[in-house]
């Protein structure tokens, strides 16, 4: 029913390798760790593996017991929340408190450390025990560190686990048809530009016409972050047809010119001139200077003042 989640943050490798983080879970009732796994980093997309792992494997698990941290709950500093969330009168979440609405997951976070002293216990004990085992096996790198532990935590959970008060699982099948993802993915809305091209980040994605529709200009599309990396645009709660766009001219531009140049594209030196001869000089334009009878010098102020002219009469006097 109850599920603790909670980072740690230790030399596991003991100086053979980097300083890694484990993100572990464990059950309230019986105490046996659901899954874990070690990461760079406590980030978001740990915990997004994690409870997929749990749901997949297991089961929806009815809450999740948390700290405070920014993964789970937004900061008031951050302001407000998405457009989309204001239109709908919704409290502005972070992207795993948005997973966890979408499966109806309650979320539970705690006030203190103590609060959820069964995963902090449980990280004191692995400090200590996977600690040996990671040494034993001589683990270095981020990838044997979870090879390893993915062979203790059987062992683990057969030696100190131990029965619920009642018979049965709390876990809640998975939905029939709900494809997870399109669940466990980062969720991000966009408005496409008039060249039917939505951006975000770095990346720039080319919609073609679908759906019945020829253009998006200015379509307001979801765009899901999946946890390989892939990206995908829906519309209405439809996957459209995408390809990566190319970027913009001024980033092309930038790009072109880091690019170290060919050696066919690039100028042959000139050879040098032999001493005895010396370069030619052009020399320099000089523009002849008018003469005194020259129209340009003439008083036009002495010549039409003594009579009224129109402008035909000086326009032909200026001719003859």
């Amino acid at each position: 029913m109850l599920i603790q989640v909670d980072g740690s943050q230790h030399d596991w490798l003991e100086g053979r390798g980097p300083e890694l983080t484990l993100i572990g879970s464990i059950d309230d009732a019986t105490g046996k760790v659901p899954f874990a796994w070690f990461r760079e980093e406590e980030d978001a997309q740990g915990y997004f593996l994690l409870l997929r792992e749990i749901v997949r494997s297991k089961g929806i698990p009815l809450a999740i017991y948390h700290d405070r941290h920014g993964i789970f709950e937004r900061s008031a500093l951050a302001g407000p929340g998405s457009l989309e969330e204001q239109l709908l009168g919704e409290e502005p979440r972070t992207q795993f408190g948005r997973l966890l609405g979408e499966l109806a997951i309650e979320s539970i976070a705690a006030r203190s450390p103590q609060a959820k002293g069964r995963v902090e216990r449980l990280f004191g004990t692995f400090q200590d025990r996977l600690v040996s085992e990671l040494r034993l096996a001589g683990a270095k790198t981020l990838e044997e560190a979870n090879r390893v532990l993915s062979a203790f935590l059987p062992r683990f959970n057969r030696k100190f686990a131990v029965l619920a008060a009642e018979e049965g699982l709390a876990y809640r099948p998975v939905p029939t048809g709900l494809d997870l993802d399109e669940v466990f993915c980062f969720q991000y809305y966009r408005t496409v530009g008039a060249d039917n091209v939505v951006a975000i980040g770095r990346h720039r994605i080319q919609i073609y016409p679908c759906n019945g529709r020829q253009n998006y200009h200015r379509a307001r599309v979801e765009i899901q972050e999946r946890m390989d990396g892939s990206l995908a645009v829906y519309y209405q709660g439809k996957c459209l047809a995408t390809k990566p766009a190319p970027a913009e001219a001024p980033v092309l531009r930038v790009q072109r010119r880091g690019r170290p140049a060919s050696q066919e594209s690039l100028p042959k030196p000139s050879s040098p001139l032999p001493p005895d001869k010396k370069p030619i000089l052009k020399k320099k334009l000089v523009r002849p200077k008018p003469g005194p009878d020259h129209p340009w010098r003439r008083d036009f102020k002495k010549k039409f003042t003594h009579k009224k002219y129109s402008p035909t009469d000086i326009f032909k006097e200026q001719l003859t």
